[in-house]
């Protein structure tokens, strides 16, 4: 299997300091970072290591999602998946991810809405985003059945 590469490039102290991300395997793109923006409310077009993490896990949950549908019999359709990783102050000092709320909207044939939130908990068990991200204190799943 395949190993994916993004690079940082930093200059300068937390508070006045900032860097660029760069999605190196790909070359999709090259992001400006600052930990200021970071911490804000308002990201102003800057980006974040949780607004990263949470474009990998809501595409990996889409891709495991899918599995599971058909795993269960159904024909997956449109789906919808948002995750909002939350960036906390920790206990003992710094910061920490506390809370991930993975959101799905969608519809499946052949599957009602039960199995469609079955599918939904073993792909949030099996996704391996949500694996690496064992350690968050808490990831919720918020599963909307359009039909």
């Amino acid at each position: 299997m395949p190993t994916r590469t993004a690079r940082t490039a930093w200059n300068g102290s937390l508070q006045e300091g900032s860097g660029q991300i760069a999605l190196t395997s790909s070359g999709a793109g090259t992001f400006d970072v600052s930990f200021p923006r970071r911490a804000a409310d308002d990201a102003e077009g800057v980006t974040s290591p949780e607004e990263l993490v949470a474009a990998a896990h809501s595409s990996c949950f889409a891709m495991a999602f899918s599995l599971e549908v058909a795993n269960a019999g159904g024909t997956p359709g449109s789906t919808d998946v948002s995750a909002d990783v939350t960036l906390s102050p920790a206990a003992g000092g710094g910061f920490e991810i506390s809370k991930i709320a993975l959101t799905v909207v969608g519809a499946a044939a052949g599957i009602d809405a039960d199995g469609y939130r079955a599918a939904a908990e073993a792909a949030k068990a099996a996704c391996p985003v949500s694996k690496a991200l064992a350690g968050v204190a808490e990831i919720t799943l918020d599963v909307t059945f359009e039909g």
